[in-house]
């Protein structure tokens, strides 16, 4: 197993948790050379805070864990396609790539795509404004996202 691939797996384990205590089935690592730096879940429903997703708690928390806002080096491992708020606070931030497990049309049948909002900003993706890249991890999006 590759190392993204086995950091895209925690990102993974996480969302399931997060999802089996109630919140929404997203996570995201971010590493530096190799090591975790940060993760974060999302936390929209126990906040009630819109801006709670998983790519930005990741981005926030490796911030304060670094000292520092630039996290040029970093590469993100989410469980689900960025949303436009989170891929825009990557790019700001200067992480590098983003590996996912799931796009917006496996995230379609259970509510969970963010490809309205891209619509709705008028945000194309071709090209992406940093890699995406997304990696089979050979599970079926119901098993994430199923309730």
């Amino acid at each position: 197993m590759s190392q993204h691939e086995t950091f895209l797996w925690e990102a993974v384990r996480l969302a399931k948790n997060n999802r089996e205590r109630g919140g929404r089935p997203f996570a995201a690592v971010l590493a530096i050379d190799g090591q975790v730096v940060s993760t974060g879940v999302n936390d929209v429903v126990q906040s009630n805070d819109p801006t709670m997703h998983a790519e930005m708690e990741a981005v926030r928390a490796a911030s304060r864990n670094l000292g520092r806002a630039d996290l040029r080096g970093s590469i993100v491992y989410a469980s689900g396609h960025p949303c436009p708020m989170c891929l825009a606070a990557m790019v700001i931030a200067g992480v590098d790539a983003v590996y996912y497990a799931f796009d917006n049309d496996d995230a379609e049948p259970y509510g969970f795509s963010s490809k309205a909002a891209y619509q709705k900003l008028r945000l194309s993706l071709e090209p992406p404004p940093l890699p995406l890249t997304r990696l089979d991890l050979g599970l079926s999006p119901a098993e994430l996202y199923s309730a």
